[in-house]
């Protein structure tokens, strides 16, 4: 960690710069996660592969596996060379990175799988989808060892508190549900938001929720009261990103605007949309993900394009 990062943010000056925009995509992407190799990164969308990319070389660098349809989610498994890849026609695809060989294929559902969550201390993988069902994969064995149906319609966002022992799960009709990580059952759901909840992420014992209805809701996960809301962009909010040593945390949206935030008070703190900057997003911004150490931030959407967005903190 950055000694400068330790202090509190009043004393920190953020300032962020466009490293590259990355062309080669032919169709929108949906998803990016962080690379193996601390120069490194993935996305995937519309095309008929994930593509692993270079920072340093600010290029692309291979196609790591073909897919067979649309990727809307990818999770690289924290501390070994696996990236989880889940696909439209509801199979999830294990492929090692170093190797660029598939390990495992399952096929859960002849539905999409939207969203993908990793417990460490299960060494489990949850996946979630189209059909309202919560899978557990067994990533020593790579089977599916328990599912269990929590909402009547799409899931879309998913989210793990660690600490907490505390999974969340939003869905199309608005609500957001809590489960106990031990055994997966619901204690307590909630509807949030007046259409589809699309982003979830638990910053500092409180649980955030973004939706089509543009608000981001911050609740008390035990009890799914909310504290407060605001409306953090012009229209859905899909994707909220914390960040893994400082104190702020990135959203993302279809309104083609990243913006960056205070965890301490919620403020805002950079609004990197195109009215903003000429080399913003100039369509939905449909992902993001933080680097390793947070040093960059990657964001993806459907004009095709690839952002690095640089931090000096």
């Amino acid at each position: 960690m950055r000694s400068g990062w330790r202090r509190s943010f009043s004393e920190i000056t953020m300032d962020i710069t466009l490293k590259s925009t990355l062309p080669g995509h032919q169709n929108p992407i949906f998803c990016v996660e962080k690379g193996y190799y601390r120069h490194t990164f993935f996305t995937a969308g519309n095309d008929k592969g994930v593509v692993e990319w270079d920072i340093e070389q600010n290029a692309f660098k291979r196609i790591l596996c073909a897919v067979s349809s649309s990727v809307y989610a990818l999770r690289l498994i924290t501390g070994t060379p696996i990236l989880a890849i889940a696909l439209r026609e509801g199979k999830l695809l294990f492929v090692h990175v170093e190797e660029q060989k598939l390990v495992a294929s399952i096929q859960l559902s002849t539905k999409a799988i939207f969203a993908l969550a990793y417990m460490s201390w299960k060494n489990e993988l949850l996946a979630v989808g189209e059909e309202g069902t919560l899978y557990v994969i067994d990533l020593a064995t790579y089977k599916s060892i328990y599912e269990k149906r929590i909402s009547p319609t799409t899931i879309r966002a998913i989210a793990i508190d660690e600490g907490l022992g505390r999974i969340a799960l939003g869905d199309k009709d608005g609500k957001v549900y809590v489960l106990d990580s031990t055994d997966f059952h619901v204690i307590t759901d909630s509807k949030l938001h007046s259409m589809p909840a699309t982003s979830l992420a638990f910053i500092h014992n409180k649980l955030l929720s973004g939706g089509r209805d543009a608000q981001l809701v911050i609740s008390d996960p035990n009890q799914l009261t909310t504290n407060f809301s605001f409306v953090p962009h012009l229209f859905t909010v899909y994707g909220i990103y914390p960040h893994p040593e400082a104190p702020i945390f990135a959203t993302v949206s279809r309104d083609k605007s990243l913006k960056f935030w205070s965890t301490a008070d919620f403020a805002l703190l950079k609004n990197m949309s195109r009215e903003k900057m000429q080399d913003g997003h100039h369509l939905s911004v449909n992902a993001g993900a933080w680097s390793e150490n947070g040093q960059y931030f990657f964001s993806v959407g459907d004009d095709k394009l690839v952002k690095v967005w640089e931090f000096h903190l």
